[in-house]
């Protein structure tokens, strides 16, 4: 497609990037933290690191894995965290040792957790000791072979760490019995790894850094190969796009998305390192009066999440009282946006919710919306930096401006394939390095991306398709309306028609009146056919609403 977009980039913003800035993100960390040793790097709980003591610790953790482990490079360690200062130490310490990292949803069944580590051939894993009783049960059926276990409150200052550890295991008893011999605890492992010595490891553009897993709302997961040179070039991207409009001292991102999520990974943790800013980890996002508390406590700038966070912040009582004076980014991904949450997150805070868009295949970031802009416009934004899209008909050929179609991405920021999945990489990579996405989009003449929906997910209604994302955004206007998500079941007369599962904002939601507010905004074809309340809906671990697990 022509790069239309281009003629609309902000001032500032150059149409390519330098994808050799870093030679990885070992080089990466090395680099800022020396830059911005001095500064604030992570907050939890009211315990603060510095890019110093950050990389301390890091190198700490890199140390003990090569003298004490014979950590290979090259050697899968998996990461099952939540956001707590461990996280980020256990990541850049194993890339500094040449591992890949595997991040792994601390709430995995047992099944799902075997599946991964096997798939990955795991050598090692970082586990909170709240989810070890998980491990312990599929442990001797995988390959791992050392198990490194924390508590959330560990690294945190002294009484909070023995405060908050003996909440969690004593009063909540959020820690089920487990017992695996051979585990070492993580404070042990730095305590001893800050006097061992620390080997440099060699790494370039072509070391894989990630083995990022997806497919959680789709099917079977699978482990996206994430190379140095993938990480490094949409780090690049991501951080010249906004770039012009932050880089102060004393920025300070909130990190409620988990950064086993490569949407935090990228956005929040590496992308505001490359800005010298603050992450302020969130553990519990769930806890939204304790996640309110903590932003009230500092004076945050930026901050990123899915369309079912910011919908649960702007209804919360405690939220509308927060200093929002310094906050300039405020940016949805993962799902779509929808325009009521979009309009009253404004209205609240003084800021426009922006979209952006990407997946784990693109580490992750396609599109952003420009930071000048004044308000939601529905859009995903423009594509980053040398990035090119394409958006296809059926039969493959490019769609014009304004025409929906499959949408195709190319740039240095797309996986090397799938791990031994060589089949799988092939239905969804070609030869030119087009990557099919799987979703739905329109381009307008301007070059912003409208997501439609997944392909998956299309309703087809007599002959005729029908988007769930349309549908559930007239849904979330009606006035007593919390959350929807719609499906296509089978109709008897033959085809599908629709259904919609609706959270209600109170006890009055009425069947009839949200039918009738639907035949106001929707063609009949598109009205839900069938309403079924719920009082919550399904989601992933970071708020996105699986409607896989609504169908029959």
């Amino acid at each position: 497609m022509e790069k239309v977009w281009l003629s609309h980039y902000p001032n500032g913003i150059k149409p390519t990037i330098d994808g050799q800035t870093f030679a990885s993100l070992a080089d990466f960390f090395t680099k800022m933290t020396k830059r911005y040793q001095h500064r604030k790097a992570l907050s939890s709980m009211n315990t603060v690191l510095t890019y110093a003591e950050f990389a301390e610790l890091s190198y700490g953790f890199a140390a003990y894995l090569q003298q004490r482990l014979q950590f290979q490079p090259g050697s899968r360690i998996a990461i099952m965290l939540p956001n707590c200062l461990q996280y980020p130490i256990a990541i850049f310490g194993s890339l500094l040792a040449g591992g890949i990292v595997v991040n792994v949803n601390p709430l995995y069944t047992a099944s799902e957790l075997k599946h991964q580590l096997t798939d990955c051939e795991a050598d090692t894993i970082v586990v909170v000791e709240n989810f070890a009783h998980v491990l312990a049960e599929v442990l001797p059926e995988t390959t791992v072979r050392h198990i490194i276990v924390t508590g959330l409150g560990d690294l945190l200052s002294f009484p909070k760490s023995y405060l908050v550890n003996a909440v969690v295991r004593h009063i909540k008893r959020m820690v089920p019995a487990w017992d695996i011999q051979q585990a070492i605890r993580f404070s042990y492992v730095l305590a001893r790894g800050k006097r061992l010595k620390f080997q440099p490891v060699a790494l370039d553009a072509t070391d894989v850094a990630f083995l990022q897993y997806t497919g959680g709302t789709t099917g079977v997961a699978k482990g996206a190969i994430l190379t140095h040179g993938n990480m490094v070039a949409n780090l690049e991207q991501a951080s010249s796009w906004i770039a012009p409009f932050f880089g102060r001292e004393n920025e300070i991102i909130v990190t409620a998305l988990p950064l086993y999520h490569i949407f935090a990974l990228l956005a929040n943790l590496l992308t505001f390192m490359k800005l010298g800013a603050m992450n302020l980890l969130i553990t519990n996002p769930r806890d939204l009066k304790q996640m309110i508390a903590a932003m009230r406590a500092v004076p945050f700038t930026a901050i990123t999440g899915v369309n079912t966070l910011f919908n649960a912040m702007i209804h919360h009582p405690d939220f509308a009282s927060l200093d929002f004076s310094r906050l300039r980014l405020a940016l949805g991904g993962g799902m779509a946006l929808q325009d009521t949450v979009a309009q009253e997150w404004q209205r609240i805070t003084g800021a426009p919710l922006l979209g952006a868009y990407g997946l784990s295949e693109t580490s992750p970031a396609v599109t952003i919306s420009p930071l000048s802009m004044r308000a939601y416009n529905g859009s995903v934004g423009l594509p980053l930096a040398s990035t090119e899209i394409d958006i296809r008909d059926e039969d493959g050929q490019s769609c014009g401006i304004d025409v929906a179609g499959e949408l195709f991405v190319r740039g240095p920021q797309v996986m090397r394939g799938y791990w031994n999945r060589p089949d799988e990489t092939k239905l969804v990579l070609d030869d030119q390095g087009w990557f099919a996405t799987g979703d739905i989009a329109k381009l307008d003449d301007k070059g912003y991306v409208y997501i439609v929906d997944r392909k998956k997910d299309l309703i087809l209604v007599s002959g005729f398709n029908v988007y769930p994302n349309e549908v559930e955004e007239v849904l979330v206007k009606h006035t007593d309306v919390l959350e929807a998500a719609v499906i296509g079941v089978s109709d008897e007369e033959g085809g599908e028609k629709v259904k919609a599962f609706i959270v209600p904002k109170g006890a009055h939601a009425n069947e009839e009146d949200i039918l009738q507010h639907c035949r106001q905004y929707l063609t009949r074809y598109k009205v839900p056919k069938v309403i079924v309340f719920r009082d919550e809906l399904p989601k992933t671990n970071v708020g996105k609403i699986l409607r896989r697990v609504l169908k029959p």
